[in-house]
């Protein structure tokens, strides 16, 4: 078994998370997502450190995720008692935060230099430096989202073999180490 597979394994088995392992496909960027960012629809525009544009413009973020050759991708799929249930998205988003955050650190273990993206903005703190000025209190341990880099989440879902809807009264949720050649 290799490191990948090894990765993949223990991740499956202490998160319950489904993987798969697909090339970068610059197919997966598109510039436009990061539309969304700038009219703010989450709240975090320039609010978070792990958000545009602390991220960087568009076509950085899209050059330095595409440089990578390997992404592994991993989700979790949550019960949900409809589909208007808010509470329980915002509540499986903060649980698979911490599912990020296990995921990234075992990354950092095993691999060189692993880049690590998740689901949404930063969860770490109550309230991000970046909205008082100050400097990020965890750069450590901080994942900035897929989408923050201009990933379509449901192209790299379908590249990994995977559902990006799965089913109703569901919520999923994605993450992605990329990997470099020498991984």
């Amino acid at each position: 078994m290799d490191k990948k597979e090894e990765f993949v394994s223990r991740i499956t088995e202490e998160y319950g998370v489904n993987c798969g392992i697909c090339d970068v496909d610059k197919k997966i960027f598109h510039s436009e997502l990061r539309g969304a960012c700038e009219v703010n629809t989450c709240g975090n525009f320039g609010k978070c450190y792990t958000c545009p544009p602390f991220t960087g413009e568009a076509e950085e973020c899209i050059e330095k995720a595409s440089s990578y050759k390997t992404v592994i991708v991993y989700q979790k799929i949550y019960p949900l008692e409809d589909s208007y249930d808010f509470y329980g998205m915002v509540e499986a988003g903060k649980e698979f935060y911490s599912v990020i955050q296990e995921v990234s650190a075992l990354a950092k273990e095993m691999f060189r230099s692993p880049f690590v993206l998740g689901a949404g903005g930063c969860r770490l703190c109550e309230s991000c430096a970046a909205k008082t000025g100050e400097p990020c209190r965890h750069p450590d341990k901080t994942v900035a989202s897929l989408e923050s880099y201009c990933i379509q989440v449901s192209e790299l879902a379908a590249l990994a073999g995977m559902k990006y809807i799965n089913g109703q009264n569901t919520v999923t949720y994605f993450g992605g180490i990329f990997l470099g050649e020498e991984e």
